[in-house]
Formats: C-alpha cells, sequence, structure tokens
C-alpha cells in the first residue's frame, strides 16, 4: 500500500463515510489534476464526473484563477472583515449583486403548467444589494437563516417564534442551524436532541410521487407523469394552516430546480414559480440553497439543442448563473458556496434585501447589529479566486461550452435507458442524477444494504472514473471544460459498471 495511502487510513477521519469500509480497501491519493482530469500517486488518471463534490467549474489548474491567486499571494492573503474593508471582498460584492440583478431568463416552458392556487397577480420580485460572506454552503444558509429569525422578530414583534418550512428530503448543511432546516432522517436523525423544530412539505419527486398516476416509462418521469398537481395544492394547504394558527411562516427554504442531497430530485416545469408566488402570497421569505445549483450549474433552459445554441451565440448575456433565474424569481435571501471560487478555495456569501439590512441598523447601545461571523469572512484570497471564477463564467466562450455540455450529456444519458436497472434519468442542465433500481418496471429500490450506488462507483472508478453516489442515484456533474469525449468515456464506464455489477 502506498504510503500516504497509509498514513490516511492511520489518521483520517473521512467526511460522510463508514469507515469501516475505508479501512477495508487501499483508497485512492489525487495527487494532481488539470482540466478535467484527476491523477493519483499510482500515476493513474481518471475523470472527475461530479467536479471534485460539486465544486469544480472550471477543471483543475484554470490559468486565469492560478493567475488570480498568484497575484494576490503577493500582496496579502487575509486580513480581518471585523472592523477592515479590502479591495477584492468590495469588488466582489459588487459584482455578485450586479449577476443577481440580471434576472431576466431564457425562454423555459416545456408545458405542464400547474393551476394557479390564489391570485393572479405576481407578487414584486425584491432586489438583492447587500452580501454577506462566510466560509461554505452551511454558514451560508446559517446565516439567511438567523437573519430571517430576527428579521422577523423586529418586524412582527419580539414575542414572535418564527417557523420556517423547507421541503421533505431537504439538506442544507450541517451546522446545527442548518440541519434543523433538513429532512434526510440518515443524515440528520442522531442529532434530533440538539435541533430546532422546522415544517417540511412534499417535494415534487415525480418518480416516486404517491399521486402520480403514470406506469413507468423510458423517460425522465417528469415527461410522463399524470397528476393534478397535488404537490403544489399541498404547498397551499401548509401556509394556510400554519397562517390559521395565528404565526404565518417566517421563511420558505429550497434549493431551485434540483434538490441535491435528497437524490437529485429535479422540478418540473413551473412547480418553483407556484409555490414561491404561494410563500410570498402568505408573507414568508424566500431562502434560495444555491449552493450547488448556482454558477451556471443548472444550465442555460431546460432543454439545449442546436436551435439554443445558435441563440446563445447571438446573446451570451441571456445565459444567467442562477437557477432562482431560471424562473424569474427573486428571494430574499440567496445562498452560494461550492463554486463561487471555481473550487479553488472554501468561501460562500449570503446575498440580501435592503429592507433586511436596514432592520439591523441602529445605534451601538441599541444592540441590533448582527452578531455572527467568520475568521476568514471576505478574505482577500477567496475573493480574487471568485472574481476570476465569474470573469471566466462570463465569457462568451464559457458560455457556449456549457450550452454544448448540456447538450452532449442529454445525448449521453439516453443510451442509458438499455439498461434494466436504470429507473429514472433526471438531468438539469448540467447536473444529472441515474437512479438504479432492482428493475425499471416495478421501480422497486435496492435496499441500502445492497450498496448499489457505492458499488457501481467503485467500478466506474477501476474504469477511470470518478463520482459519488447519493444512495442509489449515481450523480454526474462534470467540470465545464470537459469534452464531448471525456463525456462519452463517462456514459461509457457508467454503462460498463452497472452492466458488471448486477
Amino acid at each position: 500500500m502506498n504510503k500516504l495511502a497509509q498514513l490516511d487510513q492511520k489518521y483520517v477521519w473521512h467526511p460522510f463515510t463508514q469507515m469501516r469500509d475505508w479501512l477495508r480497501r487501499e483508497p485512492i491519493v489525487i495527487a494532481s489534476g488539470k482540466g478535467a482530469v484527476l491523477r493519483d500517486v499510482k500515476g493513474r488518471e481518471f475523470l472527475d464526473a461530479n467536479s471534485s463534490i460539486w465544486t469544480n467549474l472550471h477543471g483543475h489548474q484554470h490559468p486565469k484563477i492560478n493567475t488570480a491567486i498568484t497575484r494576490q499571494l503577493k500582496i496579502i492573503s487575509h486580513s480581518s472583515a471585523l472592523g477592515f474593508a479590502n479591495e477584492p471582498a468590495s469588488l466582489l460584492a459588487e459584482r455578485l449583486v450586479k449577476i443577481a440583478a440580471n434576472g431576466s431568463q431564457m425562454p423555459d416552458s416545456n408545458g405542464h403548467r400547474p393551476p394557479k392556487f390564489i391570485s393572479k397577480t405576481k407578487t414584486a420580485n425584491p432586489s438583492l444589494e447587500k452580501v454577506f460572506f462566510s466560509d461554505d454552503g452551511s454558514t451560508a444558509l446559517e446565516v439567511a437563516l438567523k437573519l430571517a429569525y430576527e428579521f422577523t422578530r423586529r418586524t412582527r414583534g419580539a414575542k414572535t417564534k418564527p417557523r420556517l418550512l423547507s421541503l421533505d428530503g431537504a439538506y442544507h448543511g450541517d451546522t446545527i442551524g442548518a440541519v434543523s432546516l433538513g429532512h434526510i432522517d440518515l443524515f440528520h436523525k442522531a442529532y434530533g436532541g440538539m435541533l430546532f423544530s422546522t415544517d417540511k412539505v412534499m417535494s415534487p419527486y415525480c418518480y416516486r410521487c404517491p399521486f402520480n398516476r403514470a406506469k413507468p416509462e423510458r423517460n425522465d418521469a417528469r415527461k410522463y407523469r399524470k397528476c393534478l398537481w397535488e404537490c403544489v395544492g399541498l404547498v397551499e394547504k401548509k401556509f394556510a394552516a400554519q397562517k390559521k394558527k395565528g404565526n404565518p411562516y417566517a421563511a420558505f427554504v429550497f434549493e431551485p430546480l434540483m434538490q441535491g442531497a435528497a437524490g437529485m430530485i429535479p422540478q418540473p416545469s413551473g412547480w418553483l414559480g407556484q409555490v414561491t408566488e404561494i410563500a410570498r402570497h402568505h408573507g414568508a421569505l424566500l431562502i434560495a440553497d444555491e449552493v450547488m445549483t448556482g454558477f451556471g450549474r443548472t444550465g442555460i433552459t431546460c432543454h439545449v439543442d442546436d436551435k439554443t445554441i445558435a441563440q446563445i451565440t447571438k446573446n451570451p448575456a441571456a445565459a444567467k448563473l442562477f437557477a432562482t433565474q431560471r424562473v424569474g424569481v427573486t428571494p430574499d435571501f440567496l445562498c452560494v458556496a461550492k463554486g463561487l471560487t471555481g473550487g479553488y478555495l472554501p468561501m460562500a456569501a449570503t446575498l440580501t434585501t435592503r429592507r433586511v439590512f436596514d432592520a439591523f441598523l441602529g445605534e451601538y447601545e441599541e444592540f441590533k447589529t448582527f452578531f455572527h461571523g467568520h475568521s476568514f469572512t471576505g478574505n482577500q484570497l477567496g475573493a480574487a479566486a471568485s472574481l476570476a471564477s465569474l470573469e471566466i463564467l462570463q465569457t462568451k466562450q464559457s458560455v457556449l461550452q456549457r450550452a454544448r455540455l448540456q447538450k452532449w450529456m442529454h445525448e449521453e444519458l439516453q443510451t442509458l435507458w438499455t439498461l434494466p436497472q436504470v429507473g429514472d434519468i433526471r438531468q438539469v442542465g448540467l447536473v444529472a442524477g441515474i437512479e438504479l433500481v432492482k428493475d425499471w418496471r416495478t421501480r422497486e429500490p435496492f435496499a441500502l444494504r445492497e450498496r448499489a450506488g457505492i458499488r457501481v462507483c467503485e467500478a466506474m472508478a477501476r474504469r477511470g472514473v470518478l463520482t459519488r453516489p447519493v444512495g442509489n442515484v449515481i450523480v454526474l456533474m462534470p467540470p465545464y471544460c470537459t469534452t464531448k469525449t471525456q463525456l462519452q468515456k463517462i456514459a461509457a464506464a457508467l454503462r460498463e459498471a452497472v452492466k458488471a455489477v448486477f
């Protein structure tokens, strides 16, 4: 066994990993990376099929980000944001606010619009004007949660006990507040005694929806479902019931377009716009968790073809960077992390409105300050990397490459329908979840003890492709620099792995 692998097994405790399993085999020790390729200490090459856990947007060793970090290292890497400002963080805050304000969207309808459960008068979107920096996705959500909680108390009365609503299967991070927002027993049940109570409402999981009367087909379940939008009706009922109790929900927390750790659950067209309007109608703040979905990850539009690419070529600015922009929704809190620095450094941001900001203004002795912060908040090195990443994202070259990659992904994913263990293929932009089942005709799931997803990913690794499953769902989320040939290799490795395992 390699010496570094020995040291790892002797000293390191890995996240979300059963260490007994880990200690049974020699781990892959990553030594270097370039573009979409990772290399281990034994010289083997692997394609990074999940962007190093959903973070690395542009590929490893991108020259522009490398240059930006190197330049900043020669000036200063970090100074405190408690009482001091700095140049890169100020510029980054301005850039994020301007990008968030660019809210018009590409045509995105594929039919199946839900019925209107409330007034046809659409609530006006707020304007995101302030940025609070933190360290990662969990802390970005923690910031939004605390701000929403205290803002509600200051606007509804100090005796108010704000309640929050999130989706079934939600995962919003690992800090105590973020865990309280989550509803995945596998992750959260162990900490139940430490958490505060939040409510949940049905997630629009079309493939396993109890209201979907459609029989299984070889297609994305969103496209052949038969229902009456009961999931939207349940959201309306939940808000109405809480309002009758005299304490309307303070905030509605959601991942837009695709729930990540829940199992890559995509939202059917029309769902997000409708449920956020319901939340607005009932006076709830909107907290959008775009930690995974942000910075172009949900793609250009719901479907990309040659016509779409031609449109983008003429007007690359039409490609929005946030999932909420895809449906014309501006939340009260926009939480970003992961890809903010292009996957180089841990950094996060929570964007919010002037209305929220103003509620925390007062004299020093009034103690209306937002008492929350992090040692590395707004650090210069992370901000410099983020500015470079955003500059890359807004180039015509990057926009066109993302559009092409989305199209290639769709084409390659269609080849997986021949596998009887593939029950559903869910793609939103440059994110895909392939749900493995015992038989696609019955949708019967594999038991967790069968480790179906893990075994398939292990078989993919033996074929030179690295990714990590969410239960029985294989996740594909390649860096934006991935070529068509590399994507074909990823799909081929998955096909071969499924055949080998089953």
